[in-house]
């Protein structure tokens, strides 16, 4: 039986389709994407994005097409930009550290170090420039960019993620909320919590969080590196991202405000507005009280201490125990005949001592 898509599986393509019919590897589609290349659509679905059956065929129509696009997405690193630089890569290092130049992506080899990478149309722009030629044929580096490394400066991962979060503030498009989301997605979730307090807020910036590039498994230590640096983490940065994210979010709130606050938990116990239970279910039986002592079955009647030790006599038992004297102060309620516990029991009383001193000579004699 021949399986029939929808409408819009017929007029649009996943991505993956759209790399293999535009020649392109998956990660040079990704960057074609970011940087507007190759416009996508939201999918219906709720899928991600997908491409348009149209934009393909324009770009297919280019002019040196597939050569074209896959040198505008051609990257380079280190030892292969200042090759096309012609500079030392010690130089190149100095150059893109200092933050002159900005890396379009990154990656982590098996050794756990992070590797930049760069446009290679950018870096030769950057070389063609009139202005740039003393960064790249003076015998020494500049002073301040020599002061700069010597203090540790190393503002690439910040770059990345300046220009990151406007790849995906194009992505988003006009959708208010996704573009506060693309901006959360680059703070820690603490700094995110602080900015916006209402749950239903955050929740709805989970749901329209983009994805970021994924580096080795969950939780590893690769993926804790990678989220690292995808984490703004200077303090002006920090501030900068916190102060878009607020106006951003105001932006979101005006035009698709989220249902309000979470409603307050129940009290705990009845619910003091609950009306009361109808007559016709019958009173409540745990609610009756206790029977008479005068109804009870005779073997559940209480007895007294005295009582007590007449039947364990009668039965040839004795309560269990290595003392000969009992004391029974509770489980039976008062009468008159017993009026409290210490003045009921007959071990208390001169007559019972005697009679209990009586009764185990004759158990001795007896044995």
């Amino acid at each position: 039986m021949s399986r029939t898509g929808t409408t819009s599986d017929r007029l649009t393509c996943a991505p993956s389709r759209a790399a293999r019919e535009l020649n392109l590897r998956r990660g040079e589609f990704d960057l074609a994407v970011d940087l507007g290349l190759i416009r996508t659509v939201p999918d219906e679905g709720g899928g991600g994005r997908r491409v348009t059956r149209a934009e393909i065929a324009r770009l297919r129509s280019g002019d040196g097409f597939p050569d074209t696009l896959r040198e505008r997405v051609a990257t380079v690193g280190t030892t292969g930009g200042a090759q096309l630089m012609e500079v030392p890569p010690t130089r190149f290092t100095s150059l893109a550290r200092y933050g002159l130049l900005i890396p379009v992506t990154f990656y982590l080899n098996r050794y756990r170090t992070v590797v930049w990478l760069y446009l290679a149309e950018e870096l030769r722009q950057f070389a063609a420039e009139g202005s740039n030629a003393r960064l790249l044929t003076a015998r020494r580096t500049p002073a301040e960019i020599r002061e700069g490394l010597k203090a540790g400066m190393d503002r690439r991962p910040r770059n990345w993620r300046g220009r990151h979060v406007g790849f995906l503030t194009r992505q988003a498009g006009d959708d208010p909320w996704a573009r506060a989301a693309a901006v959360a997605c680059l703070l820690d979730p603490a700094d995110v919590a602080d900015i916006v307090q209402d749950t239903h807020e955050r929740a709805r910036l989970a749901r329209c969080r983009p994805r970021l590039p994924a580096h080795g498994a969950p939780g590893s230590p690769t993926a804790e590196l990678a989220e690292t640096l995808m984490t703004a983490s200077d303090p002006d940065e920090v501030a900068w991202f916190r102060a878009d994210l607020a106006h951003t979010m105001e932006a979101a709130r005006r035009h698709h405000p989220v249902a309000e606050a979470l409603a307050p938990a129940p009290p705990a116990g009845p619910d003091p507005l609950a009306p009361p239970p109808s007559p016709a279910a019958g009173p409540d039986p745990l609610a009756q009280p206790p029977a008479p002592a005068a109804e009870q079955p005779a073997h559940l009647a209480p007895i007294s201490p005295h009582g007590l030790l007449s039947r364990l006599r009668r039965r040839g038992r004795r309560p269990a125990g290595r003392s000969r004297r009992y004391r029974i102060t509770a489980g039976w309620p008062p009468s008159d005949e017993f009026p409290d516990a210490r003045g009921s029991d007959p071990e208390e009383t001169e007559s019972g001592r005697r009679s209990c001193s009586v009764r185990r000579r004759r158990s001795a004699g007896s044995r």
